[in-house]
């Protein structure tokens, strides 16, 4: 399948509170999370299989994308994986404490520091540090964390949420040589997504036909009970 129709930061956000809308699709955040999330979930256990890549360091960023990264943790903690999560500043907004105490409650450890040696157990990691709302530069205490996936995407996989971190939502790797090996772009790809060499899929099964049209995007041909589609 070639890339499909791309959306940008202002309009994604837009999308996604009109997602949240009475009058659009009536969904909760948490819905939105939990979808989000399932669906970067099940495109590592499509590519990066437990049987191959037992290991998995979540790296979790602030906002909505780092919460997407939590609730990936506990599906693939579900689906067999062996789960640690890099977590440096832990919000104690009560949406992402409980999904904190969700993964505590399947004993998945919760990390904040000695990062580098998180990435050097791992068979693979999942990048939930910036989503799109993103504005440079990378800042304390990321800085560490976005050099070891620089240096990490040459040796293992790494699955990054919605965009690769550190990029620009529009203009792609501006001064980033970060390139993750496979990438889950939530409701529709991004436009740096046309610069990624990867494996692409799309996931976020929350979007109707109505908003589909009404924002210009497509809404890729899902199989069954797939959360995710493989689009490159």
């Amino acid at each position: 399948m070639s890339l499909i129709k791309t959306i940008g930061s202002k309009a994604a956000s837009a999308l996604d509170r009109e997602l949240m809308s009475p009058e659009g699709g009536g969904f909760s955040i948490d819905q939105l999370m939990e979808l989000a999330g399932l669906a970067v979930a099940s495109a590592v256990y499509k590519e990066y299989p437990p049987s191959k890549y037992p290991k998995v360091l979540c790296a979790v960023g602030v906002g909505n994308n780092g919460g997407d990264a939590l609730v990936c943790a506990r599906h693939l903690t579900l689906f067999g994986y062996k789960v640690r999560v890099y977590y440096p500043l832990r919000s104690k907004k009560p949406l992402f404490t409980g999904l904190q105490t969700q993964l505590a409650t399947f004993g998945v450890p919760i990390i904040e520091t000695d990062v580098q040696k998180e990435f050097q157990q791992a068979d693979q990691i999942v990048d939930g540090i910036f989503g799109f709302s993103f504005v440079p530069p990378v800042r304390e205490p990321f800085l560490e964390v976005i050099g070891l996936l620089n240096e990490y995407c040459k040796k293992i996989p790494i699955t990054s949420v919605d965009i690769p971190s550190g990029w620009d939502v529009d203009e792609g790797p501006v001064n980033s040589s970060f390139e993750p090996s496979s990438l889950v772009s939530l409701t529709a790809p991004k436009p740096c997504s046309k610069l990624f060499k990867g494996t692409h899929f799309v996931g976020g099964r929350f979007v109707n036909k109505e908003l589909a049209e009404k924002w210009d995007i497509d809404i890729p041909k899902y199989e069954g009970v797939d959360q995710v589609v493989k689009v490159q």
